[in-house]
């Protein structure tokens, strides 16, 4: 089965590099890190010493961890922590964001004889995985060279849940390799089940995304934030995170609809992908809306739409907002992390797929924190609120549902420390 993979890999590798190359190095300028992800250059760990190795994925995933790996930090300052990742924008927000990790690195390319060297130097007592991140040889040789493989904050899609079940024969072999798992709800923990997974090594311990820290701001240093993106009190804004292709329009459309009947309304729009901040400026002016971007604004610059071009500064801008919508959700994408603008109280808004936080959307709608956008003249409401009181209320209790959410760190900390001495 291995061996199978590994040449369907590395047969995709062969046709797939060539066009990767094309577009990351030589048009986008960004390095491919070719020599990490084949393991040259790591540090060495010497066997008396305790490590464990983190992997996530990307942007989300990294900062999911932030809270965990400051109080793992906090309880073992004698151990070695290593973090890898797969994307470049994850690599350089762990860097930026992580600052309780001993080495960064990228996460090898997923073939034996890499995968073997990464192990040789780096020597994990323990390997955890954050979320989905199931990398067959990876996980194949942790199993065999990490005293315990641990799986934490586990997410499963349902479309995710669809390609298991196709590939039972595949995943449930994969998943052996693993020796425990810490789920956000009961849905993976049946998933798991359904795989094979012993009931009994797996726990639903929450969502790390709950234990989220952000800065706490005076309202002093929210009204200096504001003045210095020109944007003034009798505004109201709303904040857009995370949208994706499809969604943009619907909500410039709205826009447009809505300032019909007020003037004073701005949109502040974080596109997923940074790559499309052209197209996604090119669709502002098709609407006749001025926008500008975050990294070049000044005070006293004209806007009505600011797009946000900067990484890991989206909640910041939760804070500073009247409303926020979650983007991946106008679309059949399966939504957006809905707990950064709880944090701040915030009244929460998104589409009808929320596939990907399916119990926490519907935990947040159920008690009153969040709304479904089901057609165009529901996003209109958005930037006409007919209630603020309401909209007040709406917020409040989406931070009371954050609180509720937390405890995850200490139980993922728990069974970290139970992984060390398997």
């Amino acid at each position: 089965m291995y061996f199978l993979y590994s040449l369907l890999l590395f047969v995709a590798m062969c046709f797939y590099f060539p066009f990767y190359y094309v577009k990351v190095r030589l048009l986008k300028g960004v390095s491919l890190h070719f020599k990490e992800r084949l393991g040259f250059g790591l540090p060495t760990v010497t066997p008396s010493e305790k490590s464990c190795w983190i992997h996530a994925v990307s942007v989300g995933e990294v900062l999911s961890l932030k809270n965990l790996i400051l109080k793992l930090r906090e309880k073992h300052p004698d151990w070695i922590i290593h973090f890898s990742s797969l994307t470049h924008s994850g690599f350089h927000i762990a860097k930026e964001k992580l600052s309780g990790v001993d080495n960064f690195f990228f996460v090898p390319l997923d073939f034996k004889c890499v995968v073997n060297r990464f192990f040789k130097k780096v020597r994990p007592d323990i390997f955890i995985l954050a979320e989905s991140e199931l990398w067959p040889n990876l996980l194949r040789t942790a199993k065999k060279r990490a005293r315990a493989t641990l799986l934490i904050n586990g997410r499963i899609s349902p479309r995710t849940a669809r390609r298991y079940r196709k590939f039972k024969f595949f995943v449930k072999r994969l998943l052996r390799n693993v020796d425990f798992f810490l789920v956000q709800t009961e849905w993976e923990e049946e998933i798991l089940v359904e795989m094979d997974v012993n009931r009994d090594k797996i726990e639903v311990s929450g969502n790390l995304k709950a234990e989220v820290e952000l800065p706490s701001f005076l309202e002093d240093e929210l009204s200096a934030f504001r003045d210095g993106l020109g944007i003034e009190k009798t505004h109201y804004v709303v904040v857009a995170g995370s949208t994706h292709r499809g969604e943009e329009d619907k909500l410039l459309a709205a826009l447009v609809e809505a300032r019909k009947k007020s003037s004073n309304i701005l949109l502040i729009l974080a596109p997923r992908h940074l790559e499309r901040l052209d197209e996604v400026a090119k669709l502002c002016r098709t609407y006749g809306l001025t926008s500008a971007r975050r990294s070049t604004v000044e005070a006293g610059s004209p806007w009505v739409v600011l797009i946000l071009d900067t990484m890991g500064e989206l909640a910041h801008f939760y804070a500073l907002s009247d409303a926020a919508f979650i983007g991946g959700s106008l679309i059949p994408w399966g939504g957006q992390n809905l707990l950064e603008p709880a944090f701040y109280g915030k009244p929460i808004f998104f589409g009808p797929s929320m596939e990907n936080f399916a119990l926490l959307s519907k935990k947040f709608i159920e008690s009153g924190a969040a709304r479904t956008i089901h057609q165009q003249s529901d996003i209109v409401q958005i930037f006409l609120p007919h209630d603020k009181e309401a909209l007040y209320r709406m917020g409040l209790k989406a931070k009371e549902i954050l609180e509720s959410l937390r405890g995850t760190t200490a139980k993922t900390i728990k069974a970290i420390e139970a992984g060390m001495n398997f």
